[in-house]
C-alpha cells in the first residue's frame, strides 16, 4: 500500500498533540497535587497556627499581631508586647487538629520554652475562604491575645521577664497587660532595699485573664542598713550622761539622788525585722525588745547611804520607715 504525504503529516501532528497533552496533563496534575499538599500543610489550620508560633520564636511581635483574628482585650496595656518581654519559645509540636465542622478547627500545639517549661495550647481557627481561589485562608476565631493581671504588693515596681514596670497608680492594685499565648512570664522584684522571689506564670490561652501577685518584702540589705543605723543611734543615746537620754527609747527614774554622772551602755541590740506598714510605701519595725545597762551611784534620801545602781534596763523600739526619694531612709519612732 502506498501512503500519501498528507497522511504522514497528519499522523505526526496527532502524535505531537498527544505528547503535549500528556505533558500538560502531568503539569496540571503536579500543580493540583502541589495545591492539595500546600492546603494540607502550609495553608491548613495547623499551618496557620504554625506561622503564628514561628513569629513568637523569632520575637516578631508585628508579624504575630498582623495575623487575622487578632483582637486586643479591653482595658489592658500593651507594655509587654515588646520583643524584650516575650518569653523564649524555641520549639513547638502539633498535638492535634480537630475539624469541628463549618470550617472551624481546634488546633492544639505543645510549646517548649527555655528553662524546661512546656505549655499546651488549643487555638480556635476559622476557615475564611481562599487566596487566589486556590489556597485556604484562616483566621483566629478566638484571639490568642490574653490578659496577664499583676498585683504588686507593698511596692508598685516589679519585673516581668526582665522588663521593669512601675505601676503608676501605686502598690496593691491590679494592673492588666496584653500578652501573646502561649507564654511563660517570670515576675519578681530586686532593688536596693526591696526584693521579691521570682515566680513563673504560664499563660496558655485557656483562661481569658491569668491573675498573679508579686509579694515584695524587705531585702537583707534593707534589714542590715536599718539595724546598723539603729545600733549607731542607740550607741549615741548611750553617750548621754543623764537618766533620761533625750530623744531615746530608754531611760530610768530614781526616787533618790544620784551621785556623779550616769553611765549607759547597750547590752542587747534589737533584732531587727521589717514588715510592710499600713500605708503603701511605708515599712515598719514592729515592737522589738532591747536592753541597756545603767551604772550610777545613788544617795538615799532617807538615811544618806550611797549604793550603786548597776542593772540592765529593758526597753522596746518601734519605727516606721519611708523612702524620701533621694536614695536614703527616713526612720521615725512610733
Amino acid at each position: 500500500m502506498v501512503m500519501m504525504a498528507g497522511e504522514d503529516t497528519s499522523g505526526a501532528t496527532r502524535r505531537l498533540w498527544v505528547k503535549w497533552a500528556i505533558i500538560f496533563g502531568a503539569v496540571g496534575l503536579a500543580f493540583v497535587g502541589t495545591v492539595v499538599t500546600l492546603n494540607n500543610t502550609v495553608y491548613s489550620a495547623s499551618g496557620f497556627v504554625s506561622s503564628y508560633l514561628s513569629s513568637l520564636i523569632r520575637h516578631d511581635i508585628d508579624a504575630a499581631l498582623r495575623m487575622p483574628g487578632m483582637r486586643a482585650p479591653n482595658d489592658a496595656a500593651d507594655t509587654l508586647l515588646t520583643p524584650n518581654a516575650l518569653p523564649d519559645l524555641y520549639d513547638f509540636r502539633l498535638v492535634s487538629d480537630k475539624d469541628q465542622g463549618d470550617g472551624l478547627h481546634h488546633v492544639t500545639y505543645a510549646a517548649f520554652f527555655t528553662g524546661g517549661v512546656t505549655a499546651e495550647s488549643t487555638f480556635l481557627v476559622q476557615h475564611t475562604g481562599a487566596r487566589l481561589g486556590l489556597f485556604s485562608a484562616w483566621s483566629f476565631a478566638q484571639s490568642p491575645l490574653r490578659v496577664l493581671q499583676v498585683t504588686p504588693v507593698n511596692d508598685p515596681q516589679f519585673d516581668v521577664n526582665g522588663v521593669t514596670i512601675d505601676g503608676a497608680d501605686g502598690a496593691n492594685l491590679p494592673y492588666r497587660y496584653q500578652v501573646l499565648t502561649p507564654g511563660t512570664f517570670t515576675l519578681g522584684h530586686e532593688s536596693k532595699y526591696l526584693v521579691a522571689a521570682d515566680k513563673t506564670v504560664i499563660v496558655d490561652g485557656i483562661a481569658d485573664v491569668v491573675s498573679t501577685r508579686v509579694d515584695i518584702e524587705a531585702s537583707p540589705a534593707f534589714v542590715e542598713q536599718v539595724a546598723a543605723e539603729l545600733s549607731a543611734y542607740l550607741d549615741e543615746c548611750a553617750t548621754q550622761q543623764v537618766l533620761q537620754p533625750t530623744g531615746c527609747p530608754f531611760g530610768q527614774t530614781m526616787r533618790n539622788r544620784i551621785e556623779g554622772l550616769p553611765q549607759w551602755s547597750i547590752t542587747a541590740y534589737p533584732e531587727i525585722t521589717i514588715v510592710p506598714g499600713s500605708e503603701p510605701g511605708t515599712w515598719l519595725v514592729p515592737p522589738t525588745a532591747a536592753t541597756a545597762h545603767l551604772h550610777v551611784d545613788v544617795r538615799s534620801l532617807f538615811d544618806g547611804t550611797v549604793s550603786t545602781f548597776d542593772e540592765d534596763v529593758p526597753f522596746n523600739v518601734q519605727y516606721t520607715i519611708t523612702f524620701p526619694g533621694d536614695g536614703s531612709l527616713l526612720i521615725t519612732p512610733v
